[in-house]
């Protein structure tokens, strides 16, 4: 990286528009930076994840994937085929998704996004993630945008949904099921 933060407030931004890293500039309304805003918002809310009691192996994996977010981020930031997320982060999702979903117990109802607070939180990262995710879908129709970005954020919202339900189970609860036919009133 040629250029480091030294100076945060430039006043360059002050007319609407942002640098991009590839130096041009564009507006801060447009559809690319709008997927990095959804993609930082994403890792603003993976941190505020690993702020709550998990496994040291869980806690070291989300961080992983926060670089992972930041890195997406920087292939974002720079128009053209600059690659940052290749296929091999997209298997490494894969492969935890497998880990993490293989010792809970099969869904037979749809579950509430509650439980413990960390599970609570893991549901809002997938919901930003999800929104991340129709972010950067709505840029590839603008712009010429690779697969693995897009690929990486579906299999990272499930990620989270699965890892909601792990942290229910490490804080000593269960899944809080939907409840159709419950009373009302």
């Amino acid at each position: 990286m040629g250029n480091r933060l030294s100076k945060i407030a430039t006043r360059t931004g002050d007319d609407g528009s942002t640098g991009l890293g590839d130096g041009s500039r564009t507006g801060k309304d447009s559809a690319r930076i709008h997927a990095l805003g959804e993609v930082d918002e994403l890792n603003s809310f993976v941190g505020l994840l690993l702020c709550e009691d998990m496994p040291a192996e869980l806690r070291e994996e989300l961080v992983s994937i926060q670089h992972d977010l930041f890195d997406l981020g920087g292939e974002l930031c720079i128009p053209g085929d600059y690659q940052m997320i290749k296929e091999e982060h997209v298997v490494r999702l894969d492969g935890l998704l497998e880990k993490y979903n293989a010792d809970l117990p099969v869904l037979k109802e749809f579950i509430l996004p509650a439980g413990s607070r960390a599970a609570s939180i893991a549901h809002v990262c997938r919901t930003v993630c999800r929104r991340a995710e129709r972010a950067i879908v709505a840029l590839s129709k603008l712009e010429d945008i690779r697969a693995y970005p897009r690929q990486y954020v579906n299999r990272l919202s499930d990620l989270m949904f699965v890892l909601a339900r792990v942290l229910n189970r490490f804080a000593g609860g269960s899944d809080v099921l939907w409840q159709h036919e419950r009373k009302r009133g």
